[in-house]
């Protein structure tokens, strides 16, 4: 998408803004309205998607990008529920991102709030940053410090953010690194390479394992790039577009080095972001090392979910039973962004002795949203009890997602009602099951 011209003073400069012609699809039915998480919880009209369409639509007609302006787009999760419920086709997902990145560029924020803005894009984006961090958190959590600290209001009085990113730490083990190659079991159908994340690498890498396994159980070469680093998730969902950028363009030189049919990737904002490379980088050719559209088209096309690469293939593998009653929560970037809700049911539901259950108000964000329960701690954590509410109105004993994010925010929400249930990632779900491992392995397992 090209410059567009604005010839009326605007919240907007000209690169890029949220563009016109999207914005004049909403025909403001109101259809968004009960899919909206902060529309459920605040019923203010602005904050809904049609709402800061409208404001969208001021900027561009010269209304100043006021403090308030900006924290109704603050507000939006940008879980994408919208997209799905809109008769019209509005591509909320567009606007709200050109919107962000305006926003960064042209509203200056408190100075604690760039300061943690910072912190946080400083650290998360940043694989060997998090590994760092691994050793003294996981000293803190065996000593009982880390505990401590949460039981305290110390945090709490000094930072909200700084606390809810505290609490959202999950319980850390060992740490299970992948070599670079893994063989297919039998006869090989596919060539894959996984991308194993910043977060998910560092603290969930067991989810790398298990789905690494998986893929070679399914016939699949898999190969991990030890060269690898952030898919630009968090920044390019936070309006930060040079940074997203640049973190795009090291993936694709990264990823494209390897003769694959596919890259696959297990969690949810991460592929989300990576099918997006084509809008992200619409212009790159035109500026100094940007990459051209044939290459990023080629990466993108190869761009699977785990749950997608399984299905295509179909099962070759056995699968053992795992006699429990689970709940399947959709993260809003495979679902929503990525239309991804059949494949992970369909690929559970073959587990013998599996009960899927279906969440009451299931399309409702959780409350993660990428950095947004750090930032915005209040209504994250409301969306997060809301969440664990309709989880536990099912009865499962298992709740099974796709998602670090949404892992970690729903474990908090456990935390606060004081009574976990069993969490386990899609990709540790068949595996246990490929592996023959006893269910009480998954359900002893801490959130």
């Amino acid at each position: 998408m090209t410059s567009q011209n604005i010839s009326t003073p605007s919240a907007f400069d000209g690169h890029r803004p949220p563009s016109s012609d999207l914005l004049s699809d909403c025909v403001h039915c109101g259809f968004c309205l009960t899919t909206c998480p902060t529309y459920a919880l605040w019923g203010e009209e602005m904050d809904s998607p049609r709402g800061r369409i409208h404001l969208m639509k001021n900027g561009l007609e010269g209304a100043p990008l006021s403090e308030e302006m900006v924290g109704h787009f603050d507000a939006c999760l940008g879980c994408m529920a919208c997209v799905t419920s809109c008769p019209s086709g509005v591509q909320y997902d567009r606007l709200i991102e050109q919107t962000r990145a305006q926003v960064e560029r042209r509203h200056t924020r408190p100075r604690s709030e760039r300061a943690l803005r910072s912190a946080i894009f400083s650290l998360f984006p940043y694989p060997s940053r998090l590994r760092a961090l691994r050793g003294p958190l996981r000293l803190a959590q065996r000593l009982g410090i880390e505990k401590a600290l949460r039981n305290s209001t110390l945090l709490q009085r000094i930072s909200p953010q700084l606390a809810a990113m505290q609490r959202l730490t999950p319980q850390l083990g060992p740490r299970e690194p992948l070599p670079e190659r893994i063989p297919a079991t039998g006869t090989k159908r596919a060539t894959v390479a996984i991308l194993t994340g910043c977060v998910q690498r560092e603290f969930f890498s067991g989810v790398n394992a298990a789905t690494a396994r998986v893929l070679a159980a399914e016939g699949c070469e898999v190969l991990v790039p030890s060269a690898q680093g952030c898919c630009g998730a968090l920044s390019g969902h936070s309006g930060r577009e040079p940074e997203a950028q640049d973190f795009a363009r090291s993936t694709i030189e990264t990823f494209e080095q390897f003769q694959v049919d596919y890259i696959v990737v297990n969690a949810a904002g991460c592929g989300s972001a990576m099918k997006e490379y084509d809008f992200l980088l619409a212009e790159d050719a035109d500026l100094p090392g940007g990459i051209d559209p044939s290459r990023v088209s080629a990466f993108t096309a190869k761009v699977r979910d785990l749950s997608e690469i399984l299905v295509d293939l179909g099962p070759r593998a056995t699968y053992h039973p795992l006699q429990a009653t689970a709940a399947y929560h959709d993260a809003c970037h495979l679902g929503h962004a990525q239309g991804i809700r059949t494949q992970p049911r369909d690929l559970l539901r073959g587990i013998p002795g599996l009960t899927v259950k279906e969440i009451p108000e299931g399309s409702l964000c959780c409350g993660s949203a990428g950095v947004y329960n750090i930032l915005n701690p209040k209504p994250a954590a409301e969306l997060g009890d809301r969440k664990l509410r309709n989880i536990r109105s099912t009865g499962a004993e298992l709740l099974i997602t796709a998602n670090p994010g949404c892992l970690m925010q729903i474990a908090q929400a456990m935390e606060r009602d004081a009574t976990p249930i069993a969490m386990a990632h899609t990709a540790v779900v068949l595996d246990a099951s490929q592996r023959g491992l006893p269910v009480e392995e998954l359900l002893s397992a801490a959130p």
